[in-house]
């Protein structure tokens, strides 16, 4: 198997994004240079190294990770989510729903999985960009997640981070707030860079850290495997293509496996920290919509 390639889109200055590979040493490969100009294209290639591997690393044009601005990878992907995949996410769904707990038990065991619909691509935030809590809720939480990247052929292609911001007091209130709940403004942040390489397998072995500051402070830390998801990537991307067309390839949110306390909402100016260790670190202060 070919070594992970880690691919982002960026900003220079006020230019148009540009499309680069994230390096070990904090640098970024403009893959600009060798006429790559969409991630999207890139993804639906025949062979996604093929073209990575045509640039000459002494001539291509590199920068520092701290003088270019991360933008999200959704370029026209629409985002879905399963939901209820790890049983820590099935026993606080349980918890906080005044009439429907059931539900959630029935559905995580249930051989078809739950899944919503999250985001258009041009809602998605990115790395540094603010996420949204609720005005009208009075608890809301992050959802730190494992994406699955699917070309328009509905196969996995790649994977990045997610957060799927969620008002747990709507959809506790009745399920069908669930819409309510997961998708409003700034409800979802998605990024560093999509990961390309990898086999399940692999992924299944890495960790999900989850961080929240107040100030300075960490205020919550919470950590989770990718290998405590029920189902099997391929089964949850199956059912999200089952009479669907993804003409342009979709995001696919697995669920979370972290879940704060009962008593913890987030307010305007925490910060959420989010990692993969496969993947990489995806950030995002918090602000009132």
């Amino acid at each position: 198997m070919s070594k992970p390639i880690k691919l982002c889109r960026f900003l220079v200055s006020s230019q148009e994004p540009h499309i680069g590979m994230l390096t070990s040493e904090d640098q970024v490969f403009d893959l600009s240079d060798v006429g790559i100009k969409s991630l999207t294209s890139l993804l639906e290639s025949q062979d996604p190294f093929g073209e990575i591997s045509k640039f000459d690393e002494q001539k291509i044009t590199q920068f520092p990770l701290d003088q270019i601005k991360l933008l999200t990878p959704v370029e026209h992907q629409e985002v879905w989510a399963a939901g209820v995949t790890y049983l820590r996410s099935k026993v606080a769904r349980m918890e906080e729903s005044t009439f429907s707990a059931n539900a959630y038990d029935r559905v995580y065991h249930a051989p078809r999985p739950e899944i919503f619909f999250k985001s258009l691509p041009e809602k998605v935030v990115g790395p540094g960009e603010p996420v949204g809590i609720r005005s009208d809720s009075n608890w809301n939480v992050p959802e730190p997640e494992l994406a699955l990247v699917i070309n328009s052929k509905k196969t996995i292609v790649g994977y990045t981070i997610g957060n799927d911001m969620s008002s747990r007091d709507i959809e506790g209130g009745n399920l069908l707030y669930l819409p309510q709940a997961k998708i409003y403004h700034r409800s979802c942040a998605i990024g560093p860079c999509v990961v390309i390489g990898p086999s399940e397998n692999v992924a299944r072995t890495w960790a999900i850290t989850l961080q929240i500051y107040r100030g300075n402070e960490i205020i919550f830390e919470g950590q989770t495997s990718v290998n405590q998801i029920k189902r099997s990537f391929e089964e949850m991307v199956s059912y999200l293509c089952r009479s669907q067309t993804f003409p342009n390839g979709a995001i696919l949110l697995t669920g979370t496996g972290i879940v704060p306390g009962d008593n913890f909402t987030l307010q305007p100016h925490d910060r959420v920290k989010i990692e993969i260790n496969g993947i990489g670190v995806l950030e995002n202060n918090v602000i009132m919509v």
